[in-house]
């Protein structure tokens, strides 16, 4: 069977969900074989918990974007933004981009595998529940791929949970130069705040 960060290969199986989130009642499309397709997930509810959509945004990554829930929220209450909605999943894609066209925000949520986004793209904020069994080695390079796109001053929000390394990957990315702090805990997830450090010289920017 077809991990949730690979290629499909089982028929399409959609169904809708009803999830909440910010006091708002939302209903999504999902199917099989893309991450959570049963409802919203733990940890990418924590983080939405914990966290408030950006004011005067113009450009947002949900990085590992699955069907498209943190995408389609952060388009939904950031009307200046657009979201930049990246998977390697193709039918994730296609799911992000039909829940953002039944929210209204398809204009301005781009569903995108990652190397069809431009290099030159830098955001506001960076939100992911981040795929972290892809393995450390593919996760770390992950990271150190999309982290220097935020732009100066920018904030990357990701939940982590604790029994899956969060801790231990909160002191890699303070090694590797980044402010990482602990914004939140709960129900076994940690939710981060990644910021450049001047550790990170702008030499080194892409």
């Amino acid at each position: 069977m077809s991990h949730y960060f690979t290629e499909p290969s089982a028929t399409e199986k959609r169904r809708s969900v009803d999830v909440r989130f910010w006091d708002t009642e939302w209903q999504f499309t999902t199917a099989n074989e893309v991450f959570s397709a049963d409802g919203l997930d733990l940890g990418t509810s924590v983080l939405l918990r914990e966290s408030s959509p950006p004011a005067g945004a113009t450009r947002l990554l949900d990085l590992g974007c699955g069907w498209g829930v943190i995408a389609v929220a952060l388009a939904a209450a950031c009307p200046d933004a657009v979201v930049d909605a990246v998977d390697v999943n193709p039918r994730a894609l296609a799911l992000t981009a039909d829940n953002a066209r039944a929210h209204g925000v398809g204009d301005r949520v781009r569903p995108s595998a990652p190397h069809e986004v431009d290099d030159g793209v830098r955001y506001d904020e960076l939100w992911s529940n981040p795929p972290i069994r892809i393995g450390k080695e593919a996760l770390h390079e992950l990271l150190l791929t999309w982290l220097p796109r935020l732009k100066p001053g920018g904030v990357a929000r990701l939940v982590v949970g604790r029994n899956l390394g969060a801790d231990s990957l909160q002191r890699w990315l303070v090694e590797q130069g980044w402010q990482c702090e602990r914004v939140a805990s709960a129900k076994g997830f940690r939710v981060f705040a990644v910021r450049e450090s001047n550790l990170v010289r702008a030499t080194e920017r892409p």
